[in-house]
């Protein structure tokens, strides 16, 4: 679990077979190491106005956009630690605010029924559920995350996500991590993290292996998912 609460980073997302995963892999073994926490299966509940202001204004890919999510590194009950994150991106680069509350006091300070801590994050998190106003759980979006960084630049980081999940029942972070998936069984998710150049190696790897960047949200393709369900179930009734 990574304890940093402030992130300010470029970051490139590549969609893979598992076949592809295991030569980058091989590539990355000179150059990088497991986290501390190599491992975690992540789940967040993404926080939404009814109407999905957030998710629909991410989608029309403007210069700027934000999300807000709270997340686990694991199961947590009320009162263990999650963090309330915000998520902005400006022009490609992607900035990250969060704070590790319990549960029960993180929910409280989004529903408005307990103040948010007096710090700078705070006072962002909460100017953005004000202006937002109705945010409430829209999606649990869950997934297996194998997490690695740099040798020598530990600002370097790529993940591995796999198993994506996402539901709109039982939105509680004390849950197992089940729902309507979001990949093939044999898809990966890679995501580079960098604060600056991609190393040269890792350059020089993904079109070896002929792995392309791609967009990928996986809120904006749980939206996208769900939009469908419902327009084939208007179709059935019609």
């Amino acid at each position: 679990m990574n304890r940093k609460m402030v992130f300010e980073r470029y970051e490139y997302k590549y969609l893979m077979t598992r076949r592809q995963q295991e030569a980058v892999l091989a590539a990355m073994a000179p150059y990088m190491v497991a986290d501390e926490y190599s491992h975690s299966s992540i789940r967040n509940l993404y926080l939404d106005t009814p109407g999905f202001r957030l998710i629909r204004r991410s989608l029309e890919k403007p210069v700027y956009k934000e999300k807000l999510r709270v997340r686990s590194y694991g199961r947590a009950a009320m009162g263990e630690e999650v963090f309330v994150e915000l998520k902005k991106k400006y022009r490609s680069v992607v900035y990250k605010r969060r704070l590790a509350l319990p549960q029960e006091q993180a929910l409280a300070c989004l529903a408005g029924e307990a103040p948010w801590p007096g710090t700078q994050i705070g006072g962002e998190l909460a100017y953005a559920v004000g202006f937002y106003q109705d945010l409430a759980p829209a999606v649990f979006l869950s997934y297996e995350r194998d997490a690695y960084r740099g040798r020598e630049d530990a600002e370097f980081r790529v993940t591995f996500d796999r198993e994506i999940r996402y539901r709109r029942q039982a939105m509680t972070l004390d849950s197992d991590p089940w729902g309507s998936a979001l990949l093939d069984p044999n898809q990966v998710l890679m995501e580079l993290k960098v604060a600056g150049a991609m190393p040269l190696w890792m350059a020089r790897t993904l079109p070896e292996q002929k792995i392309f960047q791609t967009s990928f949200s996986k809120y904006g393709s749980a939206y996208r998912q769900m939009l469908l369900e419902k327009q084939q179930e208007v179709r059935r009734y019609a």
